[in-house]
């Protein structure tokens, strides 16, 4: 059964159901422990990021600074809809209000865009170090990264405001389950029940323009990369310069192919089941794997860590004294 055209202005749903990832009660518990773990994993992860960063001197660069970024970005990504999903999980609730709904829809479209864009950004700056070293700091000095950032993070809130803008000028009647584990763009827009398509159309072009330039430059700035990278003689040499990237490049790929798919496919392709599972990639896994990724593949960043667990430690045990 699907939702019937009515006249606009006719919205009478004011509580959604979420189905979740699964609706099998003797599921709920499992996926609760997981989700939770995953969920902390991620918090104390890119908390960890932030601090390291923000308390060693050595890491206040535009590099670190963009990631310093992505972690916020991550946090607040995750936190969107991970609390809500464990609450219904544990009390054994799918539903969600409809300006919970909708915040969750302006949060994460917002986190979306602003992530391609920093990533993007990051990619960038890896071409400049690694092509250009002898201008980066003319280029990527302060103010420039300062105003790189500032327009990374309006861009997501301008973006975000318009498509939610354009949410809530739809009717949603009597259909109200949404089969996803929260309110994400697609499936909400498939319970409308007034013509949806200018929405559909308008996330499109977000998602072409945003998704797909983000990742023409990303893929642009690699070739260039790599290109300079095999003049390197050095095997040494090599090795370092690859070492400044690799990291990015696997948070980025698995990102672009999990988010944009999502995205930029057509509605008449759309499989609830199929999505959720791809949705999880891109709105959990990655979230929780970035501060793996970085702190594992980064020399500076496991430096700048074992120096800040270290004073910690010291720190905690002359308080016990």
């Amino acid at each position: 059964m699907e939702p019937s055209n009515h006249t606009r202005n006719q919205s009478s749903v004011t509580v959604f159901i979420l189905v979740g990832l699964s609706s099998f009660p003797e599921h709920q518990m499992f996926l609760f422990v997981v989700f939770t773990f995953i969920y902390m994993a991620a918090l104390a992860g890119n908390l960890l990021i932030v601090l390291t960063i923000t308390t060693s001197s050595r890491l206040h660069t535009p590099m670190y600074i963009l990631l310093i970024n992505l972690s916020l970005i991550n946090l607040l990504s995750i936190s969107v809809s991970i609390p809500k999903m464990l609450h219904n999980l544990l009390e054994h609730k799918k539903t969600i209000a409809f300006l919970g709904c909708i915040a969750q829809i302006y949060l994460f479209t917002w986190t979306l865009v602003s992530e391609v864009l920093v990533l993007a950004a990051m990619a960038f700056d890896r071409y400049l170090a690694i092509c250009h070293p002898l201008h980066y700091t003319i280029i990527m000095r302060k103010e420039v990264c300062v105003g790189l950032i500032a327009g990374i993070w309006i861009v997501g809130v301008a973006n975000s405001a318009v498509h939610t803008g354009f949410v809530l000028q739809l009717s949603f009647c009597n259909w109200n389950i949404i089969n996803h584990f929260f309110c994400e763009l697609p499936p909400v827009l498939k319970l409308s029940c007034s013509d949806a398509s200018l929405n559909e159309t308008l996330a499109f072009l977000a998602d072409a323009v945003f998704g797909m330039g983000s990742c023409v430059i990303t893929l642009m700035s690699y070739y260039f990369i790599l290109r300079t990278i095999l003049k390197i003689r050095s095997t040494e040499g090599k090795k370092k310069a690859f070492s400044t990237c690799s990291s990015h490049l696997i948070v980025v790929s698995l990102y672009y192919s999990t988010a944009i798919y999502t995205y930029i496919h057509p509605s008449s392709a759309y499989s609830p089941d199929r999505d959720k599972v791809i949705a999880v990639l891109y709105s959990v896994i990655t979230p929780a794997l970035n501060p793996i990724i970085y702190s594992l593949r980064n020399n500076e960043v496991k430096e700048a860590l074992r120096k800040l667990i270290t004073f910690s430690v010291m720190w905690w045990q002359k308080g016990l004294m």
